[in-house]
């Protein structure tokens, strides 16, 4: 049985010095796991706001945990990293009050449409400044839609957190049940206040005829509908980095594991897009130096043959890479000489260390071509 998931609500007591997450609200949510589609680095974007007078929409997408500096004022009072609204006032002093309906608003790009599975509003630092509630809708556009085409009158709008109250200062987490596929999101906040980021977890699911017409793409980049299923650590960073767009600029910006003191060995298993042929790898150990892996393997698995890809000693995992040696902070090129097709893609790094990005060059089988449109058309997709 799935443990329910906290609910934060009401002020948090005021900052008082020292850690500013000293105090903070937060728990363990069962969908963070997966891949931010508002992400900056994916091309995620906060489009329009109706408001942004104290702190600018932009900060709803940072990568990096809200800051606070208690030292901070500019000319409109304090500065906060976050989205922050004026304070709405009623329509008279006999009626000083917002009216139960008044709200402002964001509207927000993912970076990669996808399905959401659940979303973070984390008022961070908004301690006595945060929204009484939020809610949220959603909606599947494609192209490069205005924020004027996507408040049209005739844009369906798809309701994925109904109006909630929330807490300030904590991370409210919402989970989604509605398995569609979306391009963008309206951020709610009634009546008014900050919010200090936005995170959609779900998974990616782009235009099938987009990659059709690529031909040959990364087939486990995350914006082309890859993901890191499962790994053996994820003590430094989460798996799904080393699948990000660009190149690691940090070390914290690929996944890297703990040092190992025992004689095993660290992995992740990754999903493709869909069924494919590898031609290409890149493992890339940029900004690894000290601790890059010594080693690497690659190994592949066709799940549509009804082989189980969490069973790691299945007979149906194929070596597609063997165990070959890495150099620190470098981009490590193999070409693949008839890889057979496959689903899913397993790197076993020896013994530990880093993997900045992990690139699989190739294209899609007609299966799996006809499995990605069946999933598009599933998703509402056109």
């Amino acid at each position: 049985m799935t443990a329910p998931i906290p609910r934060f609500t009401g002020d948090a007591a005021p900052y008082g010095g020292g850690d500013p997450y000293a105090d903070y609200r937060t728990a363990d949510l069962p969908f963070t796991h997966l891949v931010d589609l508002a992400d900056r680095r994916l091309g995620g974007s906060v489009i329009a706001a109706n408001d942004e007078f104290f702190a600018e929409r932009e900060n709803l997408l940072k990568p990096e945990d809200p800051r606070f500096d208690p030292e901070s004022f500019g000319h409109k009072g304090k500065v906060m990293d976050g989205w922050e609204t004026r304070r709405r006032r009623g329509a008279s002093a006999g009626t000083p009050h917002p009216a139960e309906d008044d709200h402002d608003w964001a509207l927000i790009r993912l970076g990669a449409p996808g399905v959401v599975h659940g979303i973070v509003v984390d008022t961070a630092h908004f301690r006595g400044n945060y929204p009484r509630a939020v809610s949220v809708e959603a909606t599947a556009v494609d192209g490069t839609p205005s924020p004027e085409e996507l408040l049209a009158d005739d844009v369906v709008w798809t309701e994925l957190v109904p109006r909630t109250q929330i807490g300030g200062h904590a991370a409210n987490g919402f989970p989604v049940s509605v398995r569609r596929r979306f391009t963008h999101l309206r951020l709610k906040q009634h009546p008014d206040g900050g919010i200090a980021r936005l995170r959609v977890h779900g998974e990616a699911a782009p235009e099938p005829a987009w990659l059709t017409a690529l031909g040959t793409f990364d087939l486990v980049a995350l914006e082309c509908g890859g993901a890191a299923e499962d790994a053996s650590d994820r003590f430094y960073s989460p798996p799904a980095n080393s699948i990000g767009p660009g190149r690691s600029r940090r070390m914290d910006e690929g996944w890297e594991t703990r040092r190992r003191r025992d004689t095993g060995h660290d992995w992740v298993r990754y999903r493709l897009a869909a069924q494919g042929t590898i031609r290409a790898v890149e493992i890339d150990t940029g900004c690894y130096k000290g601790n890059a892996p010594g080693w690497a393997a690659l190994y592949g698995l066709d799940a549509t043959t009804g082989a189980d890809p969490a069973d790691p000693t299945a007979p149906a995992w194929t070596e597609l890479l063997p165990r070959t040696r890495l150099q620190p902070d470098t981009v490590h090129r193999f070409l693949l000489d008839a890889a057979p097709p496959v689903t899913h893609v397993r790197i076993d790094i020896y013994p530990d260390g880093g993997v900045g990005r992990l690139r699989l060059h190739g294209s899609l089988t007609e299966e799996g071509a006809r499995w990605l449109a069946a999933r598009h058309a599933e998703l509402g997709g056109g």
